[in-house]
């Protein structure tokens, strides 16, 4: 149990340390926060309060893997390297496919309500 306590224990402390040092995390909780609004205002559907809630946490997900690989890649080395490159690209590059899918996915949600 002990393990099992250290191990959320430290996950804990990676979130924290992410919502302290990344600015992504804050643009991720503005843009959050901002949906939430919308989804009160709007009166959305049972079924999309659990999209819109999906799209939330994995969106924090995915910003908290990027982060993980940014760092490790910047621990192994800090001098330039094409592997490292391409690995902190890569996982940036989901994060924006992502974003990309959670702003049509709100359109689709939102859009016609408002209009």
């Amino acid at each position: 149990m002990t393990k099992h306590f250290n191990a959320i224990r430290h996950a804990w402390h990676g979130i924290v340390w992410g919502l302290q040092t990344q600015p992504n995390y804050r643009v991720h909780i503005l843009f959050s926060i901002l949906s939430l609004i919308a989804a009160l205002l709007l009166n959305i559907s049972y079924g999309e309060w659990l999209i819109i809630l999906v799209m939330i946490i994995l969106g924090f997900v995915i910003e908290t893997i990027n982060t993980a690989i940014e760092q490790l890649g910047d621990a192994i080395d800090v001098n330039h390297n094409d592997h490292i490159r391409r690995a902190k690209d890569s996982s940036a590059g989901a994060m924006l496919i992502f974003s990309c899918g959670a702003v049509i996915v709100a359109a689709i949600i939102f859009l016609p309500k408002i209009l």
